[in-house]
């Protein structure tokens, strides 16, 4: 019984392992200096989210992956563990734009407030109950 449960507690730290690799690899591109990367799609907030909601799959091949420069509306600024997102409008009751910020931005985040117009660049990722971007910086 002691040999399975080492065989056990290997495999989940195995996995455990696997997921934080994963989940490093996924949410940190911090090789790309968005600030530098050309801009592929400028779009605004409430498009992409009805983009998306129109037709996913079409979005999906469309602004996955690539970097974008949105114009939105704020409806939050949140901080939790570590990390501020901004919630831009999405024109829709139920879904947003959600943009995960790069940690060098705390000082203009801080000066952001809900209402506000404001332009952000990062990298889409795609869409589960809002649209997603990463290493987001505001552009003005």
């Amino acid at each position: 019984m002691k040999k399975n449960n080492k065989i056990i507690g290997l495999g989940l730290l195995l996995l455990m392992v696997v997921v934080g690799y994963l989940f490093f690899e996924v949410f940190n591109e911090s090789g790309i200096d968005i600030r530098k990367a050309e801009t592929d799609v400028t779009i605004s907030a409430q498009n992409l989210v009805s983009s998306f909601l129109d037709n996913e799959s079409l979005a999906n091949s469309t602004y996955v992956e690539k970097t974008l420069e949105v114009s939105g509306i704020v409806k939050e600024v949140n901080y939790l563990n570590d990390r501020y997102t901004i919630f831009l409008d999405g024109g829709e009751t139920f879904a947003c734009l959600m943009c995960d910020m790069n940690t060098d931005q705390i000082e203009k985040i801080e000066q952001i407030v809900p209402g506000q117009t404001i332009r952000i660049k990062g990298i889409c990722k795609g869409f589960l109950l809002d649209a997603i971007l990463l290493n987001c910086v505001v552009l003005q």
